[in-house]
């Protein structure tokens, strides 16, 4: 079966989709906007701390690689939190699931702007990681609403949200930082977590659930899931090494912007700007996942953002070529992204939050890596350390795909 699906993922760029209902109702408009605020708004609490980590370093006493941690935590805080939370998407009620994360996503948030010292400050980071796996419930809850023929611009605008969420999150924590201090910044973030768990509980369509198994079964499936299908081994390695270059660049770009452009909090946050380019996309490259062969908008991204990282390399202390390397980076990873997304819920549509949370998984635990690395190679080398690395994980990717495709190659002869 998996390799069935994956050959018709390299053949055809609308593959037949087995136990889907030929016609579905058209989600609304509202609701697709909805979601795609609920998953921007959700995992931007994950990247408040990135523009602010020179003045929580300064709180309590960090080093640079110690603070790099902090930003770690909280992507592995999400690697596990889409570990235990995403799968429920496919036992339980959507609306009502989403609604009560949210609700601990303020309080975790609440934690961190009452962190006393660094200890407190990662673990309540780490909660607020946890939390923000809700945004993996929402995306396949969007997929699964959508009708084959709107899922992939659907799919794309709910990941631009994501997107913009993540770049813009920088610019809002950057300038608030600056403002009101960084504890501030958390306090409005749980605000917008408890008025969020109001509107989606009001306004999402309800949602019965598909599949009726214990949490143990539904993990057992899943990794029958990730045996059967190559498509979805595939993805989720791609993802992860994309993911992990993305979050060294973000995580040490303050530091840079500090010792080439004297710039801070508020500078790293204006380049969020700069990447939301990438997010505006979203749409697009949906539609273009859906209508062309995934694999190839994938291996078109992730080019795309190599080429970015040797721009960024060899003109960092340029600022125009910075910005330039910024916005090709987050394109290429946003492309990348969507059709990776795209492809995968192609290949069971009971058990998309399950297949979404595979890839998930992979992707934030390569955030995880990234962070931290990032700030390691950033302390040894310096700049052309951190986009060495970036540049290095995006060849190994292009390199894996193009072994993926002479295998489904040799499969399918």
């Amino acid at each position: 079966m998996g390799e069935q699906i994956l050959s018709a993922d390299l053949e055809s760029p609308t593959p037949a989709i087995a136990g889907e209902p030929a016609a579905q109702p058209v989600l609304s408009s509202a609701s697709v906007w909805l979601m795609a605020i609920t998953v921007g708004v959700t995992v931007a609490n994950n990247y408040y701390a990135q523009p602010l980590l020179a003045d929580i370093a300064a709180s309590f006493h960090l080093t640079v690689t110690r603070a790099g941690a902090i930003a770690m935590f909280g992507q592995v805080g999400t690697a596990l939190g889409m570990f235990l939370f995403v799968p429920l998407g496919d036992k339980f009620e959507r609306r009502a699931l989403i609604s009560t994360l949210l609700l601990a996503a303020a309080g975790a948030l609440i934690l961190v702007a009452l962190a006393r010292n660094a200890w407190w400050m990662a673990a309540a980071y780490f909660c607020v990681g946890a939390t923000a796996a809700t945004v993996h419930v929402v995306v396949p809850f969007a997929a699964h609403l959508a009708s084959p023929s709107q899922r992939g611009r659907v799919v794309g605008v709910v990941l631009g949200g994501l997107l913009f969420g993540v770049l813009l999150a920088r610019t809002f924590s950057g300038a608030m930082g600056a403002i009101l201090g960084w504890r501030a910044v958390f306090v409005i973030a749980a605000a917008f977590m408890l008025i969020l768990a109001a509107v989606v509980r009001t306004r999402l369509p309800f949602d019965r659930p598909e599949v009726n198994l214990s949490w143990l079964e539904l993990m057992r499936s899943t990794w029958g899931l990730v045996r059967a299908h190559a498509a979805l081994r595939e993805a989720a390695l791609l993802g992860g090494l994309s993911f992990a270059a993305f979050s060294a660049f973000w995580t040490t770009l303050v530091f840079y912007l500090q010792s080439a452009y004297g710039q801070g909090s508020t500078a790293a946050g204006l380049f969020g700007l700069a990447g939301a380019v990438g997010a505006a996309g979203a749409p697009l490259f949906g539609t273009l996942a859906s209508k062309h062969a995934p694999r190839v908008t994938v291996g078109a991204g992730l080019c795309i953002s190599l080429i970015s990282f040797l721009i960024m390399g060899f003109g960092g202390g340029i600022l125009a070529a910075l910005i330039i390397g910024v916005i090709g980076m987050d394109l290429g990873v946003q492309l990348s992204h969507v059709s990776n997304q795209t492809r995968i819920y192609q290949i069971d549509p009971q058990a998309r939050s399950r297949l979404n949370m595979v890839y998930m998984v992979s992707y934030f635990a390569g955030g995880a890596i990234g962070s931290y690395l990032g700030a390691v190679a950033w302390h040894a080398l310096g700049w052309w350390g951190v986009c060495g690395f970036g540049a290095i994980l995006f060849g190994i990717a292009i390199f894996v795909q193009i072994m993926f495709g002479r295998q489904t190659t040799s499969r399918a002869a």
